[in-house]
């Protein structure tokens, strides 16, 4: 029976602090190794740990050096699967604090600077027709802190103003009126004080 063999041994969530991570799409954009709205990356793997996590049936693979003084280095892909029943905890913690990212803002941790990355990884054995085996990583926990420059850590207080439904900016006494450039009277203008 396919999948009896597979089924028999759990493996444990695999749970990696300050590791390093590569080719992020948290956004789902499609690539040349993605198709639309796959969301994944890849988490770099200690050498020490590669031949036991191979024999395991995880897919882990070798980028090669660049020059001869570097080592290779050995990584994984994580799924990160929004349409579970359990979705994965995405946390981005910055110097203001920790913020739960939604999934339309998933994509701004692509180009983010990373300081540290702390994860929790859930281990899905699967098996082909052909007998074939493996385990994929789906990503169940994730908390990403982000490398502030000395600005945005000088910023870091000041509020941050929404804009509202009629275009103006909220919070201050004299908030902006977004124009198109021309006020009431048909003058130019940049933006309007009221």
């Amino acid at each position: 029976m396919v999948g009896s063999a597979v089924a028999k041994t759990r493996l444990p969530n695999l749970m990696y602090e300050g590791r390093r991570i590569l080719f992020r799409n948290f956004g789902g954009v499609a690539g040349r190794f993605n198709a639309e709205g796959e969301r994944n990356f890849c988490v770099v793997i200690d050498p020490s740990e590669v031949e036991q996590m191979r024999a395991d049936g995880w897919n882990v693979k070798e980028l090669a050096a660049r020059n001869e003084d570097e080592d290779p280095l050995f990584y994984m892909k994580v799924k990160v699967n929004l349409k579970s029943h359990r979705p994965p905890t995405i946390v981005m913690v910055t110097s203001r604090g920790r913020t739960n990212v939604p999934e339309e803002l998933l994509g701004i941790l692509d180009w983010a600077d990373i300081a540290n990355v702390d994860m929790s990884i859930n281990p899905s054995r699967w098996e082909m027709p052909s007998g074939k085996t493996g385990v994929t990583g789906y990503l169940k926990t994730i908390f990403i802190t982000i490398e502030e420059d000395r600005i945005e850590r000088k910023y870091a207080d000041v509020p941050d103003y929404a804009m509202n439904s009629i275009g103006e900016l909220e919070g201050g006494d004299a908030p902006l009126k977004i124009t198109d450039g021309n006020n009431d009277e048909g003058e130019y203008v940049d933006f309007e004080e009221h």
